[in-house]
């Protein structure tokens, strides 16, 4: 279905944008959106990688919010809404990327097991396998944001194996 440029949400939603152009346009900070990109990109690959503990899911999810509000201080965008602007486009990206990050650290620590490509290093057999909790985990898990600051709402669906079983995947 085609929504008409004049229909109310299309309004309702160009609105927010240009808002949140002027906002990001108007902070006239002192870090780059290059600098929180990498920060939070840090972040996520120290504590919410391949391999990831509780604790530094339970840090990343003190941190996240710290580092928005902080981007919402002191991002720099030089230049203006009116032409393409990479640092614009980007800033946009990262105030997104906080929000994705949160939802990412909230679901792997929800999801208390190892599993597929992602190791909790509190979750392991003895001989440093990855260990699987198939009786509470044998789901697909959705997050809804809710916006910031609210807790996000988890969708579960479950998954039905008739043919090839879920096992320990072993690297040995």
């Amino acid at each position: 279905m085609k929504i008409a440029a004049d229909h109310a949400e299309f309004r309702r939603m160009e609105a927010e944008v240009m808002e949140r152009t002027r906002k990001l346009l108007s902070i006239k900070g002192k870090k780059t959106p290059v600098e929180f990109h990498r920060e939070i990109g840090k972040l996520m690959w120290d504590q919410c990688g391949m391999s990831r503990t509780a604790e530094g899911l339970k840090k990343n999810l003190r941190r996240i919010p710290e580092l928005r509000d902080e981007f919402w201080r002191n991002v720099s965008v030089p230049g203006s809404g009116q032409e393409l602007n990479r640092a614009l486009e980007q800033a946009g990206r990262v105030a997104d990327y906080f929000d994705f990050s949160e939802l990412l650290c909230q679901d792997a620590l929800d999801r208390d097991e190892s599993c597929g490509g992602h190791f909790r290093e509190e979750h392991q057999y003895p001989d440093g396998e990855a260990q699987r909790d198939d009786e509470r985990f044998l789901h697909v898990s959705a997050w809804e944001f809710a916006g910031v600051g609210e807790p996000a709402r988890l969708h579960k669906e479950p998954l039905a194996f008739e043919t090839v079983k879920p096992t320990v995947r072993s690297y040995k």
